[in-house]
């Protein structure tokens, strides 16, 4: 492990190496994706759905009432004009009827851009049908801005954040879903992409330090913890991707794809606190960092402590976290639960409570767990790093000088 630590202090070979293995990531996924799969896109038939970009050109007739109740939303229908804007039918004008409801409640302007629905038999005969607002340009200036702040306020950190994100939403878009889709293990899926975002993200932001090499050895061990703990947890209390609102569609699509429902709610659930445990992570191991650079003749149990005092500051405010971001995640559900009245009895055995609990304990334990872990690791780990790379350099500094010696010896000679 000495020579392997020594080699890595070689800022050349840190780079090449993380090189490799995004390249290594980037073309496994592009490999990966391009295996075929089972798609429900294919009706059998001529008719076939998209969904396109159209302009409202002209209400030709509105017969809209304000809702009595909500303040801004109409009920009623909308005689259109459109133009659409994409797809094989671009440029031709359309008459469409919008209904507006309490649901479904797109209230047209003119020169507004809107989703439309196009069903066509063929190519000559088709529906058009106002599905929703065009909100794409806003959404990705509101990305744009985040990105911005990011880089403003977080300098070079910030921007090597953002990439980090760019990979994380990358790996579960292009690798972990379709894993999924394809029939994998959803454990050993959500563990793979966990430890992809784990590894990728600290070192872009702290390189191949001790620190984030503590950071990342101490967080896996964490998220490993608390995937067993839920897989445990969902065992005794007869929980699982079954249970869930989507099921039934979920076995419908497994029946051709032979994808694992019951493991979803896990690798969810991992997926979940691996944000709250890699911030963990990183903190602790960050505080033990900052502790023995100034005091490198602390031992490891100094340490250690050092970085628990941290961690249990933490603890709380993370499991609090946790907590309400479930909490919200099913806040309408709640309150039709309260708005019925349903008794404690029912209510504690519900499906749909054990899983928020479920999910909420879990990714608290996991950030519990972590704070001792990494705490230890750092302890550890970063004494031996130092000592390792001071004799490196003590032993560069040595072959210098005695190459500059004969050097000298050379040129007196």
């Amino acid at each position: 492990m000495g020579d392997w630590i020594k080699r890595l202090s070689q800022p050349k070979l840190r780079s090449a190496l993380f090189v490799i293995m995004l390249l290594v990531l980037v073309g496994a996924v592009y490999r990966f994706n391009r295996l075929d799969e089972f798609s429900y896109n294919e009706t059998g038939g001529t008719s076939y759905i998209r969904y396109e970009k159209a302009r409202v050109v002209e209400i030709t007739d509105e017969q809209l009432e304000k809702d009595p109740k909500i303040s801004g939303l109409y009920h009623g229908t909308q005689q259109l004009t459109l133009r659409l804007l994409s797809g094989e039918h671009k440029g031709e004008t359309v008459s469409v009827t919008n209904y507006l409801s309490t649901m479904y409640n797109v209230h047209a302007k003119p020169g507004m851009k809107l989703i439309v629905d196009v069903d066509s038999a063929n190519q000559d005969r088709y529906t058009v049908t106002v599905y929703s607002y065009y909100r794409a340009p806003l959404l990705y200036g509101m990305v744009g801005i985040f990105l911005a702040f990011l880089w403003a306020i977080g300098g070079k950190k910030g921007l090597k954040s953002a990439a980090g994100l760019v990979l994380t939403f990358a790996s579960i878009v292009f690798l972990f879903i379709p894993m999924l889709y394809r029939g994998y293990s959803p454990m050993l899926a959500a563990i793979l992409v966990v430890t992809i975002t784990i590894v990728f993200t600290l070192l872009l932001l702290d390189g191949w330090s001790s620190k984030s090499i503590s950071a990342i050895l101490g967080t896996m061990i964490g998220v490993v913890l608390a995937g067993v703990q839920a897989s445990l947890a969902g065992e005794m209390l007869h929980i699982s991707g079954f249970n869930t609102p989507d099921s039934e569609t979920l076995i419908l699509i497994a029946d051709n794809t032979g994808m694992s429902v019951g493991g979803l709610l896990f690798a969810g659930i991992l997926l979940a606190a691996l944000g709250a445990i890699m911030d963990v992570g990183i903190t602790v191991a960050s505080a033990v960092y900052e502790v023995y650079k100034t005091n490198r003749e602390l031992g490891w149990r100094s340490l250690f402590l050092a970085g628990m005092n941290v961690g249990r500051d933490m603890m709380g405010t993370m499991a609090t976290t946790l907590i309400l971001a479930f909490t919200g995640s099913s806040l309408m559900s709640l309150i039709v639960l309260y708005a019925y009245k349903v008794p404690f009895t029912q209510l504690v055995n519900m499906n749909m409570v054990t899983i928020e609990v479920l999910q909420g304990i879990t990714g608290s334990i996991g950030v519990i767990l972590t704070v001792p872990i990494v705490a230890l690791v750092s302890a550890r780990f970063m004494p031996y790093y130092d000592r390792l790379r001071q004799a490196q350099q003590l032993q560069t500094g040595a072959s210098v000088d005695k190459q500059n010696v004969q050097e000298q010896e050379h040129s007196i000679a």
